[in-house]
């Protein structure tokens, strides 16, 4: 009961600093999503800080969940990526009211020089060392972390201004863009490999 208590914590507390931000949501507005008292809800957890900490930790895990099942269902490299790219489309609609939940968390706690904004940002580190592993498997070998981190950013700043403009035919027209670059990427290595075969 009280792990139970603390996940719900944790979830409605995920839930609100993505929608209204970690600076404005208060114990108050957590424990009444939740539905317990305020002394019940210190039970769980002391600070705001805390509740952070395991806020970052559930994204982390459902972060790895998401990522596993793309390595579980992409026949290959090339498709787990566009798993990640096609993100933008099955999380539409809340991005385009929020934002990116990775992001927005980020800035948040790098304007306020919060403490945690460092294990937020692992959440990028995991995002950008499993999209590097896809273009290595590919065979982009040391250009794979500029290319991981060019659709990490590229992403990001969609992200922003479908929710700046909240313009949904962007974010997807943008998307298409993405994949298609993608597809040029490992056009001109095939080419490339095609022209300098190994041995040669």
């Amino acid at each position: 009961m009280v792990t139970e208590t603390r996940e719900r914590i944790v979830e409605a507390a995920d839930l609100l600093f993505y929608q209204h931000g970690f600076e404005a949501t208060s114990f108050a507005d957590i424990a009444r999503t939740v539905g317990i008292s305020r002394g019940n809800f210190y039970h769980h957890f002391k600070t705001k800080d805390d509740i952070l900490d395991g806020v970052i930790n559930r994204r982390l895990a459902n972060t790895e969940q998401m990522l596993d099942r793309w390595e579980i269902a992409g026949s290959d490299p090339a498709e787990r990526i566009r798993s990640f790219i096609h993100i933008l489309i099955v999380n539409g609609d809340k991005i385009r009211k929020f934002g990116c939940p990775v992001g927005t968390l980020s800035s948040e706690l790098a304007k306020l020089n919060h403490a945690a904004k460092s294990d937020a940002a692992a959440l990028f580190t995991l995002f950008r060392s499993w999209l590097r592993r896809q273009f290595e498997r590919l065979g982009f070998g040391d250009k794979s972390d500029e290319l991981a981190m060019h659709i990490l950013g590229r992403s990001q700043g969609v992200a922003t201004l479908a929710n700046a403009f909240d313009d949904d035919r962007f974010l997807r027209h943008e998307v298409e863009l993405m994949c298609d670059w993608l597809d040029a990427q490992i056009a001109d290595l095939d080419l490339a490999n095609s022209n300098h075969p190994t041995g040669e």
